[in-house]
């Protein structure tokens, strides 16, 4: 399997000093920082936009890991990948025209990523997997940080994993030091975490004890 690469989400940062977390994380050996981009629509809750991601171009050395969890992605892909995006996702639940975004973004030299919900099934995305640069599981539904993992998502990931071959697959949601073990054993090799990297004591022990599976506070 590829690399375990772990992305910490600014969801659960501390948003006074963004710029100063973001580059905490990377020294802390972030492989990538994911934006959780929602819109009030497909996600009850309003976080980020692109002005945002413009901003934390400068302090992000890593890729940044772009999740439009938005029910009109394709209005924005431009938008965000002009604001310094090095991955765009969005959710195969959010329109009927999945080809067409994957293209736009692929055309904007942004990777391109496919998201599934947790009551989506893998066979949704079984047209578009090989256009994809990354598939993301959510094993939480989207909307708000913090929430359990749903360990149901594990035959999914499993499932993808067998679709995909070795390209990227990425989880979001309760991945901590236990689920983490779980599902690295599935599939997955790109690990989203916010809560449990930044209300850890310690941004390096929370990183490293995710892509091992053990540790703890």
């Amino acid at each position: 399997m590829s690399k375990i690469k772990i992305a910490p989400s600014i969801l659960a940062s501390d948003f006074s000093r963004l710029g100063e977390e973001v580059a905490s994380v990377i020294e802390a050996g972030a492989d990538m920082i994911h934006i959780d981009v929602m819109d009030g629509h497909f996600t009850p809750n309003i976080t980020i936009g692109p002005c945002v991601v413009s901003s934390l171009r400068s302090h992000c050395t890593v890729p940044m890991d772009v999740h439009l969890m938005i029910s009109d992605p394709g209005a924005y892909i431009k938008d965000f990948a002009d604001a310094g995006a090095d991955i765009i996702s969005f959710h195969i639940e959010a329109g009927p025209h999945p080809h067409r975004i994957i293209n736009q973004i692929k055309e904007l030299g942004c990777q391109a990523g496919i998201v599934l919900n947790p009551g989506t099934s893998e066979n949704d995305i079984e047209f578009v997997a090989e256009f994809v640069d990354m598939v993301l599981v959510m094993t939480v539904n989207p909307g708000f940080g913090g929430q359990a993992f749903i360990p149901e998502m594990l035959r999914k990931i499993r499932n993808i994993r067998a679709m995909i071959g070795d390209r990227d697959l990425e989880v979001d949601g309760g991945i901590d030091q236990s689920t983490s073990a779980e599902v690295i054993a599935a599939g997955a090799n790109v690990l989203v975490a916010g809560s449990y990297v930044f209300r850890h004591a310690s941004y390096l022990e929370a990183i490293e004890s995710l892509r091992t599976g053990v540790g703890g506070e």
